[in-house]
């Protein structure tokens, strides 16, 4: 990867990648003048399919993003306004939140060098295992990171959307206990790891770090492979020591049921 890709190309490339999950998932778009509002009307409870997408600085306050979201979202639970531009949304952010929308900056990871081998690694067994194999984990996920949501109908329908893009699950066991796990999906010649989780009782014990790798060895060979990561959590400097680079950052706003 050059230098250039690193930062401006490394961007395009992970919007171009954004943009191809929303064509093969999504059966609306409609351009606005700074973006595009983007729906899955079969996945209405699904966040990330469901949007409204800024490109540029609109030059809009935040109350006139948040009339326009409710109108072209009309019909669905939640509202959700993602911004391409940092720079643009993070001077925004206090304002979205006086309103009871939830901020969240996101770092995008592109895969570049072969993950180190630590020699505090946990040898234990990482195998693929059929998409329900790990259903309570996944609602262990939702309830941690949304503890006063209802996540039946988001599970159901990330299952159906996982499903139609080419999943991998790998499992971290202990004896014949999943208790840990990656998710791997595929679009043409480029993947995306969209989960690594590992249950409350196991952290610390560096699943996160033997899962990883397991993930990004199953990915193959790809022209790109791409991980998220919360701008202002932990994960992203693990990521960073498994050979992923930041080429990406950006800002979605939330506001939950």
């Amino acid at each position: 990867m050059t230098a250039a890709d690193g930062s401006a190309g490394g961007a395009a490339r992970a919007r171009a990648w954004r943009d191809a999950v929303h064509a093969s998932v999504c059966d609306s778009r409609t351009a606005w003048e700074h973006g595009a509002v983007v729906r899955a009307s079969r996945y209405p409870s699904y966040h990330d399919f469901n949007l409204v997408q800024v490109e540029d600085d609109p030059g809009i306050d935040v109350g006139a993003l948040i009339d326009f979201a409710e109108t072209t979202l009309a019909g669905l639970d939640h509202g959700r306004i993602d911004f391409d531009l940092i720079e643009v949304a993070e001077p925004l952010r206090a304002d979205f939140e006086g309103r009871g929308w939830v901020a969240g900056r996101l770092l995008w990871m592109r895969h570049e060098q072969t993950p180190p081998r630590y020699s505090d690694q946990p040898q234990l067994e990482v195998v693929e295992v059929d998409y329900g194999a790990v259903d309570h984990l996944r609602l262990a996920w939702a309830v941690d990171e949304h503890p006063d949501q209802d996540p039946t109908d988001y599970l159901e329908q990330a299952r159906e959307v996982a499903l139609l893009r080419g999943v991998q699950v790998l499992a971290a066991k202990t004896g014949e206990a999943c208790v840990a796990y990656a998710q791997l999906e595929h679009d043409g010649g480029s993947a995306e790891i969209t989960q690594v989780y590992v249950g409350a009782e196991h952290r610390g014990a560096g699943l996160g770090t033997a899962l990883t790798p397991a993930a990004i060895s199953a990915a193959g060979e790809v022209a790109d492979l791409w991980i998220l990561a919360d701008d202002e959590g932990r994960a992203k400097d693990l990521y960073r020591r498994l050979g992923f680079r930041p080429v990406w950052t950006t800002m979605e706003f939330t506001l939950w049921p």
